[in-house]
């Protein structure tokens, strides 16, 4: 919770506490000028619950104002992690295809899409990966599964 409660929030409720102690017991020696010390600590006794609760009470309408624009915030991370796997998928998908030996045209079948598409998204990925074309997609994703492991020779 300390991380919702920023520090000049938390100088202000503790003036907040303060003030309205000091205000309650200011108003209680104005009624009472009479008053003895004791009566004071009695009346701090009274006051200081309904204080901390009011001020508590505002604390926490912050921090569920803090909780809900993160939740919000997250909300709006999941979903453009969503739509970024679903890209991935689809990239994945043709790179897989690519991987097997299939061709264009078979992928653009397979896909229901159209062969210029399948191009163009085979072009992407070799593009992003830094590769020239299928032949050093295929190495690039054999390359591991085929070196010798160093620390077995």
């Amino acid at each position: 919770m300390n991380d919702w409660i920023d520090p000049r929030t938390r100088i202000w409720a503790l003036i907040a506490v303060l003030g309205g102690i000091g205000l309650f017991l200011g108003i209680e020696i104005i009624e009472e000028p009479d008053a003895t010390v004791l009566d004071l600590l009695f009346e701090l006794l009274e006051i200081s619950p309904i204080v901390l609760t009011s001020v508590g009470t505002v604390l926490l309408f912050r921090v569920s104002s803090r909780q809900h624009d993160e939740h919000l915030k997250v909300i709006r991370d999941l979903e453009l992690a969503r739509a970024q796997g679903q890209r991935w998928r689809t990239e994945s998908r043709v790179a897989l295809l690519l991987i097997k030996g299939l061709s264009h045209k078979e992928i653009a079948t397979v896909r229901a899409v159209s062969e210029r598409t399948v191009r163009e998204q085979a072009r992407s990925i070799y593009s992003k990966a830094g590769l020239t074309g299928r032949t050093a997609l295929s190495a690039f994703f054999l390359e591991d599964l085929l070196a010798p492991i160093e620390s077995l020779e």
